[in-house]
């Protein structure tokens, strides 16, 4: 049997494991963080990469943690929820939410910044602890794991192992959480969410149809938003309405026939013991900029981290990717690959140009952007560009030489021109 174990509203769990005041209480943790680092005062970053799995940020900023920092000088309300507790649920508050509505609808709602560096540490301390008594584990995101207990724990044990898995996590780091279990990894994350809050659910074999049947589809696990409105446009509402269409989806992609051995539970996926990291990636979401100058300076800046974190994995990535959100839901996109040797110029340079490439609609606020690096070379294989080799060496030199003084005095040590010029937040 597979199981799938998730923490309940981690962060905020998170949050009472150091203040238990906290407990019982409606709690929520959010805000904002692009003045952080876009401000032109220094940033503190912390990198962590023994965390692995999706959702799993490796570039973090301290917030400074004060009252009402989702509140602005002129006294508006900004800000999204992340996690919310149980008890600010019940009021109707979810994530993601605005702040604003989340107040209006819970005034009592206690709003905290989010506390990466502790969440990553009780991440690893939970998977050291699970790694001794789960042979096969696989961390999914921060706050879940799969595991394998084929083997190791009988069938017919599954469901006590599983309990007492959940009081033992629960006295030893006083963190709450829900366990699932099934033959099938992505059953037994389905078991997960109809077992929350902190509870545990096997579903066996036989019970998998009567059990997932009614389940509406954005419920199961990989079925977003795009692919709702395409199986609803065939009348697929329902996950038993996906399990009789065996043959519309034998006729799609291969991604397709998977998603339906998922939904079916016959899909065999593995447990993954490790998965090594395929790219490195940073963003922020932050009120509507019109100004493309002010964007170029906030894409230095995110150029300026994103380096800094590469030179930290000494991974030499051979791909660059930017994604730009607008107001009114538009999008753009781009990426280049290179076989150039990597550095915070080549990286900057080429976000930039990315940049102009894809910005069709420059009259449009941006409300997003994010970066992101892959195709490391290690595992392409591929050579690096020899005729550009001579100038690489002297832009890795650079970067390295500014790298030892950030790693020293701060990430905001040294900075771009063009991140000064304009200093603008609007």
């Amino acid at each position: 049997m597979k199981i799938l174990i998730d923490l309940d509203c981690y962060f905020v769990s998170a949050e009472r494991t150091i203040n238990p005041d906290l407990i019982g209480k409606c709690v929520a943790v959010g805000g904002r963080n692009d003045k952080h680092i876009f401000s032109t005062t220094k940033t503190q970053q912390s990198i962590s990469l023994s965390n692995s799995g999706a959702f799993v940020p490796s570039i973090m900023l301290d917030t400074p943690s004060r009252s009402n920092h989702f509140v602005d000088p002129d006294g508006k309300v900004r800000g999204i929820l992340t996690t919310c507790s149980y008890e600010a649920r019940a009021k109707g508050v979810k994530t993601p939410m605005p702040i604003a509505q989340a107040l209006q609808l819970c005034p009592e709602l206690i709003i905290l910044p989010p506390t990466f560096k502790l969440y990553h540490k009780l991440s690893q301390e939970l998977k050291s602890f699970l790694e001794e008594r789960i042979p096969v584990l696989e961390q999914f995101s921060i706050d879940e794991f799969f595991g394998d207990l084929s083997g190791w724990i009988a069938d017919d044990e599954v469901e006590s192992f599983i309990h007492h898995l959940k009081i033992e996590i629960m006295e030893t780091f006083n963190l709450p959480l829900s366990i699932g279990a099934a033959p099938s990894k992505w059953t037994a994350k389905l078991a997960t969410s109809l077992a929350k809050p902190f509870g545990t659910k096997v579903i066996w074999p036989h019970e998998h149809y009567d059990t997932v049947k009614d389940i509406p589809i954005e419920k199961f696990p990989g079925i977003g938003r795009k692919l709702q409105e395409k199986f609803h446009a065939v009348q697929f509402h329902t996950l038993k309405d996906i399990i009789h269409a065996k043959s519309y989806f034998e006729s799609l992609t291969p991604s397709m026939k998977t998603l339906w051995h998922r939904v079916n539970g016959t899909d065999n996926e593995a447990v993954k013991v490790y998965k090594e990291r395929q790219s490195i990636g940073v963003s922020r979401t932050f009120d509507a900029v019109v100004s493309r100058l002010e964007i170029r300076r906030r894409l230095s800046i995110l150029s300026r981290h994103l380096s800094f974190t590469v030179f930290r994995t000494e991974v030499n990535p051979t791909s660059f990717s930017l994604y730009i959100r607008y107001e009114l839901q538009a999008k753009a996109k781009g990426h280049v690959k290179t076989q150039r040797r990597f550095s915070e110029q080549l990286l900057r340079s080429e976000i930039l140009r990315l940049f102009n490439e894809i910005d069709n609609m420059p009259t449009y606020h941006i409300i997003s952007i994010s970066l992101s690096v892959g195709s490391f070379s290690h595992q392409t294989k591929q050579g690096l560009d020899m005729f550009a080799l001579h100038d690489d060496q002297k832009s890795v030199a650079l970067s390295k030489g500014t790298q030892q003084m950030k790693e020293k005095y701060g990430v905001d040590i040294l900075r771009w021109g063009l991140e000064i010029e304009n200093n603008s937040e609007d």
